[in-house]
């Protein structure tokens, strides 16, 4: 483990249970009955509790949607050829993404970062070129990197919040984009749930049975040869993972460290949470599900995790789009804390304790 990592991993500390325990009681206090607003209640006193605030507030919104190719998709895993990879990251710089126009609306500044597509990509002020390598090795003919690829991706990750945080952050999304980027994903998913593949792949794209077979056959092989040890989750990422999975894992454990909540998407970025809940379990208290994907693990993936999904709009695009409708939520929470009045402030009377 690197220097810097290592460093961020002993930066994260538990939540703030005084700042939880007093945003609860003011939620207690605020002019509806006790826990009318469900969800958004805990949300609340979670937020609180991250940013060590009693009354969190959420102002800098961002998503960090990482890039990369797989060397799986020579083994037609995915409907799609992998210059789409290329094609999306064009697309998300000139704002034609469902990730652009979500985040638009929530009013969020969108980050693209390529961590390794498997093509060299134009210059842009707009892009974060931050590649490791030309895409991911086959990892059904052996790793999918090396151990030194797979500490620098997940550095990267750290590096990147830590310069937006200097910009002004208090809540962040994680996106990615990446064609086959499912088969990796679901690799890691069996080795750290203990899970068969079968179990944890889907269709991702869109493939049909014939070719879901065959990509269970891919992921099989892959673990098979490679043998990951899921005590280990650095050699999980760098036998059958993905640089923008490592990317993501990063995020998170900066994130985390820098006290800032994290609103986590579909099955790519669930992933990334679990080898980087597996280097610190600390983390998991600044994870927010966003959403439960489409894709067959992830609900198995976020159970395992221990986290509940704000949303179930059977998506599964991923960018960042599920997360990103999350961070409204998040902020939604915030506000109702912080802005609604009290029995007291309002001259409402509260319930007949007479009843209890």
């Amino acid at each position: 483990m690197s220097e810097l990592l290592s460093n961020i991993i002993g930066m994260i500390r538990p939540l703030d249970e005084e700042a939880m325990a007093q945003a609860r009681a003011r939620q207690n206090q605020l002019t509806k009955p006790q826990g009318s607003l469900g969800r958004l209640e805990e949300l609340s006193i979670q937020l609180a509790g991250i940013q060590g605030k009693p009354r969190p507030q959420i102002r800098h919104k961002a998503i960090i949607t990482m890039a990369g190719d797989h060397g799986a998709v020579a083994e037609e895993v995915s409907l799609y050829p992998q210059e789409v990879t290329a094609q999306m990251v064009y697309n998300f710089l000139r704002g034609g993404a469902g990730i652009n126009v979500i985040a638009h609306q929530v009013g969020a500044r969108v980050i693209v970062v390529d961590m390794g597509v498997a093509t060299e990509l134009e210059p842009d002020a707009r892009l974060l070129s931050r590649k490791v390598a030309l895409g991911t090795q086959n990892m059904s003919l052996g790793p999918a990197m090396t151990s030194e690829q797979a500490v620098k991706a997940i550095e990267t990750g750290i590096e990147i919040v830590t310069a937006e945080v200097a910009k002004g952050l208090d809540i962040l999304a994680t996106g990615d984009m990446g064609i086959g980027n499912t088969t990796p994903s679901s690799a890691i998913c069996a080795v750290m749930t203990g899970k068969p593949v079968a179990e944890v792949t889907g269709k991702g794209t869109g493939i049909g049975d014939k070719q879901l077979r065959h990509k269970m056959e891919v992921i099989d092989k892959a673990l098979a040869l490679n043998r990951p040890d899921p005590r280990q989750p650095l050699d999980v990422l760098a036998k059958v993972g993905g640089f923008e999975i490592g990317g993501l894992a990063g995020v998170m454990l900066a994130a985390a460290a820098y006290r800032i909540p994290v609103v986590v998407d579909g099955f790519i970025s669930g992933a990334a949470a679990l080898i980087a809940t597996a280097l610190s379990p600390r983390l998991k208290g600044f994870l927010i599900a966003g959403h439960v994907s489409a894709e067959a693990g992830h609900r198995l993936l976020l159970n395992h995790l221990g986290l509940k999904p704000l949303l179930d709009l059977d998506m599964r695009l991923g960018e960042g789009t599920g997360a990103t409708l999350g961070i409204f939520l998040a902020e939604t929470a915030a506000r109702i804390l912080s802005e609604m009045s009290t029995f007291a402030e309002a001259g409402v009377s509260e319930r007949n304790k007479a009843s209890d």
